[in-house]
């Protein structure tokens, strides 16, 4: 494969960081992989900026409001994105997650109802699927969807939810058979956060910020309107979710990545490393280029078959744990100045924050033992762990 851009990738990509280095505000730049939540007037407004210039939903169709590029633009994007260091557009759960399961399995007048203000960002979603009795196993959903008349009632709790504290939706799996088990009787549902009953509360982190959430849902009501799919087929659309999520989540993590260990290595240069030291920076930079490979391959299938594999997994997966070991050597090249925390502290407290915040990497999007899990089975095609 040739890992050059073609003529017509390269010229969009000078669009691209020509665009970003004309528009991307100087108070945004430097935060595109911080841990704090970009959730103010002025991300609304960058994130407005990014669909008005063109740049939300590239390999989306046309008629749902995107450009109907390849994936291959949409990978650049990002890449040129992570690189500048801005916020990433404050509907990353609607555009990586929602939209796709709504473009591939909503109806046409969920369609209609809710792509256009998501890509505007003028909609906020979240995801609720994690449950505190369930962690990252999917099938063992309790939260009910009792059915009455034209409409579900549920009541149950979600946790670690993105962006849920200034959600307007939230994407939603629910068990409306109360008599099944595991993956039979689950129910996808939209709900409206701002619906009587939705309770959001704030989970505070190691880093000091609130990025996650509880919902607690209470007698909350659910028109039939708001299923997606099938009654009792709500496994099957949280699979397209979750692929969604994690096939286009891939460059932007190895981009991500990529500055990171730039950063890195500006920081031995200042600090000056141990030979020890260097050969371990060498070990990440020669695994950031594996990711990236990898990420071509999986790129490559995209485009083959235009549906994500499984093989997203694996750059999740590697990217969460080259993440926590990058930002550990940052701390062993910081030695005891990587105990100070901001102001104090070196290069403002970021390689402390970004170790603190890296601890969430192999939970979120899927912990690692379930990413593990999702290869072994279904790319290796080995048997089931149970």
């Amino acid at each position: 494969m040739d890992f050059r851009d073609t003529p017509e990738e390269a010229r969009f990509r000078d669009e691209v960081r020509s665009w970003l280095d004309a528009n991307l505000p100087d108070e945004l730049r430097g935060h595109g992989g911080g841990a704090a939540r970009f959730d103010g007037p002025e991300v609304r407004a960058w994130s407005r900026a990014l669909y008005d210039g063109g740049w939300v939903g590239i390999s989306w169709p046309e008629e749902y409001g995107g450009r109907g590029l390849s994936p291959r633009f949409q990978a650049i994007y990002l890449e040129e994105e992570a690189r500048a260091e801005g916020p990433p557009h404050i509907g990353v759960i609607g555009l990586g997650m929602a939209g796709p399961t709504i473009i591939t399995r909503g109806t046409e007048a969920q369609k209609a109802r809710y792509l256009q203000p998501l890509l505007a960002a003028e909609e906020i979603w979240c995801q609720g699927f994690s449950e505190p009795g369930a962690g990252s196993d999917l099938a063992g959903v309790r939260t009910s969807a009792r059915l009455e008349d034209d409409r579900f009632v549920l009541d149950g709790q979600k946790v670690w939810s993105s962006y849920a504290h200034i959600a307007d939706f939230c994407i939603l799996l629910a068990r409306s058979d109360p008599t099944s088990e595991r993956h039979a009787g689950l129910t996808y549902v939209i709900v409206d956060m701002h619906a009587p009953g939705v309770d959001v509360r704030p989970l505070r982190q190691i880093t000091g910020e609130s990025e996650f959430n509880e919902i607690f849902l209470s007698g909350v009501e659910v028109p039939l309107d708001n299923v997606i799919g099938d009654v009792g087929g709500g496994w099957d659309v949280a699979m397209t979710t979750l692929l969604h999520e994690r096939g286009t989540l891939g460059f932007a993590l190895v981009a991500r990545l990529e500055v990171q260990v730039q950063k890195l290595l500006a920081l031995a240069a200042d600090r000056g490393a141990t030979p020890t030291q260097r050969e371990a920076i060498a070990r990440e930079w020669i695994h950031l280029q594996a990711l990236r490979v990898t990420a071509y391959r999986s790129l490559s299938a995209l485009e083959r078959t235009g549906i994500p594999g499984p093989e997203g997994s694996i750059l999740k997966l590697q990217w969460s744990e080259a993440n926590q070991r990058v930002t550990k050597l940052a701390l062993e090249l910081l030695g005891a100045d990587a105990q100070l925390l901001a102001p104090n502290a070196p290069y403002g407290g970021y390689w402390t924050t970004q170790q603190l915040r890296s601890r969430g990497n192999t939970i979120e999007a899927g912990t690692s033992e379930i990413l593990r899990n999702i290869l072994a089975e279904r790319v290796l095609g080995l048997p089931r762990s149970r």
